[in-house]
């Protein structure tokens, strides 16, 4: 464990009240900007702007506690509610805008969300079709006074664009509700909140079959989104280019209150990745970080604009997700000119960071570890089978505890109990070795989980959905290399008896119902699977087959 220089000044705060201090202490500075939109806001602004959404909430009636989900891409006014949820006591539950229909079903009735903000359309993904698919009943319900027999909680759908369709309301009508509520009761409300209070639902996928949603406090995310800043070495004259996605930890921690916590800027290239926006706000806005995954920073190099810019201004960032091949970071210092770019590793159980790279590592260390434990955070690996704590350069489970640590997962203790042990642990499910140097290396998963392109993928959950379709008499999904993403997905398949399936109907019937990730890219039919005595299917045989078939490189998936 690394001990803190000095007690963070944003220890015993909720986010609202570091939200009040920054923009006091740095009331005209750029805080938040969306070139594409042409719009920015100073901290005074943002501040200002979040108590008047703080306050539309209060007039909805949403209560200390309530769950209030978003349902977008990378707008302005999810940040808007992620502070003014947080200044009013609200848990805000973050729903991947990847969703489709089925998964937003779960998500509303697993967290008991109380008021819904979503986008129209993105790409391919009509946000309302879907909200109507999974809530028919929506059509029918008035505005003011929403029930739906599936989410009895539900009571508010508010569109965030755009005239809203039956049964929701506009974003404007919900900020004219604010007219009615006062400085003082918002002051009210304020007063009631602790810096150990729930804030935050963030769902991951479950290695039962359904996603998990981590529940994390003002403490936890403020802390963490402190040390990482000050592992960049941020300061109020920073400017941070967020391209990632706001309903990851990653956006709206690393991101958004990381920003937030120094007083520097937060410039939002685009509503989802453009790795053209990305270059272009970087040079215009001259930022001096830059977050993303290795596949994001792959895409901004191999991008024909880069040599036409100017990125002199860059000097630090975060790259996470996956692991990064050294030659992709040497591009990344040599020709975006990020020198002091780190790495960084966690759950997002764990607020999320855990062991991050410092910008004056060698090179070296920060695409062959993944860094040292923030301060005040323990990190030991563990024997799997025994719970032994074992020494430097023996392989284990990565264990973290301290203030990152979730208050557990929503509505599930089991699950919560199975993560987090008696004596606050954490267990990542991740496979490690600590070096000599105190650094920490990923070695492999215990979890059976995918990594493609950043985004985390248990197979159980594929699998479940798979057996909906009635062709489907078993199957199993597994990782396999792949150059861009990490690694994709690959499924085989045994159908039931005289059924017919193609490789194209099992990615349709994914692809209407699944994120666009979780659509496998490999499909194998099959009579038999490789298995154990017991009957359990050896997905190690399945992925080393479809590997020599693929003619795959093993050496591009960690």
């Amino acid at each position: 464990m690394t001990a803190a220089a000095s007690p963070p000044w944003v220890d015993g705060l909720t986010i609202g009240e570091m939200l009040r201090e920054t923009a006091r202490q740095s009331p005209d500075a750029d805080a938040l900007v969306f070139p594409q939109l042409d719009r920015r806001w100073s901290y005074a602004q943002l501040d200002a702007d979040v108590d008047r959404v703080a306050r539309g909430l209060l007039a909805l009636g949403v209560d200390l506690g309530s769950h209030v989900a978003v349902w977008a891409t990378n707008w302005p006014q999810w940040v808007l509610l992620q502070f003014a949820t947080a200044r009013i006591g609200a848990v805000l539950v973050t729903i991947n805008p990847a969703y489709r229909a089925f998964e937003l079903q779960y998500v509303l009735k697993q967290a008991d969300i109380d008021t819904l903000f979503l986008l129209d359309k993105f790409r391919g993904s009509d946000y309302r079709a879907m909200l109507n698919e999974a809530a028919p009943e929506l059509a029918g319900c008035d505005p003011q006074n929403v029930q739906l027999k599936d989410f009895p909680k539900l009571r508010h759908v508010i569109a965030i664009q755009g005239e809203p369709t039956v049964g929701m309301s506009s974003w404007e009508s919900f900020l004219k509700g604010a007219d009615a509520v006062s400085d003082t009761e918002l002051s009210q409300r304020e007063s009631h909140l602790n810096h150990a209070d729930a804030i935050n639902i963030q769902y991951t996928s479950g290695t039962t079959g359904f996603p998990k949603g981590a529940t994390l406090t003002h403490r936890n995310l403020l802390l963490n989104a402190y040390y990482i800043g000050q592992c960049q070495q941020l300061t109020a004259a920073d400017r941070i280019c967020i391209p990632v996605p706001f309903y990851h930890c990653f956006g709206c921690v690393l991101g958004v209150l990381g920003a937030a916590v120094r007083g520097a800027a937060m410039i939002i290239p685009a509503e989802h990745f453009d790795a053209e926006a990305t270059l272009a706000a970087i040079a215009t806005e001259r930022a001096t970080s830059i977050y993303g995954v290795p596949t994001m920073f792959i895409a901004q190099l191999d991008h024909p604009t880069r040599s036409t810019l100017d990125f002199s201004s860059l000097r630090t960032g975060i790259m996470a997700g996956s692991p990064c091949p050294i030659e992709v970071m040497q591009r990344v210092v040599d020709d975006l000119g990020a020198r002091e770019i780190t790495i960084a590793y966690g759950l997002t159980e764990a607020s999320p960071v855990i062991t991050q790279t410092r910008t004056d590592d060698p090179l070296e260390l920060r695409v062959k570890t993944v860094g040292r434990p923030l301060p005040d955070v323990e990190v030991k690996i563990v024997d799997p089978a025994t719970g032994e704590e074992l020494g430097d350069e023996q392989q284990g489970e990565l264990c973290a505890r301290g203030h990152l640590v979730m208050l557990g997962y929503y509505q599930m203790p089991d699950a919560t109990a199975a993560a987090i042990d008696d004596d606050g642990w954490l267990h990542s499910g991740d496979l490690a070795v600590r070096l000599p140097n105190g650094y920490y290396r990923i070695t492999g998963r215990i979890k059976d989980m995918v990594c493609r392109g950043g985004e985390n993928i248990y197979p159980r959950e594929i699998e479940e959905f798979l057996y909906t379709h009635p062709a489907v008499g078993d199957v199993a999904v597994v990782g396999v290399p792949d150059a861009k993403y990490v690694e994709e997905l690959a499924v085989w398949i045994r159908l039931k008896p005289d059924a017919t399936l193609t490789e194209q109907d099992v990615q349709q019937f994914c692809r209407s119902s699944l994120a666009h990730y979780k659509v496998p890219r490999y499909v194998k039919f099959v009579t038999e699977f490789p298995q154990t005595v017991t009957g359990k299917i050896q997905k190690f045989k399945i992925r080393e087959t479809m590997i020599a078939e693929l003619g795959l490189d093993e050496s591009e998936t960690a």
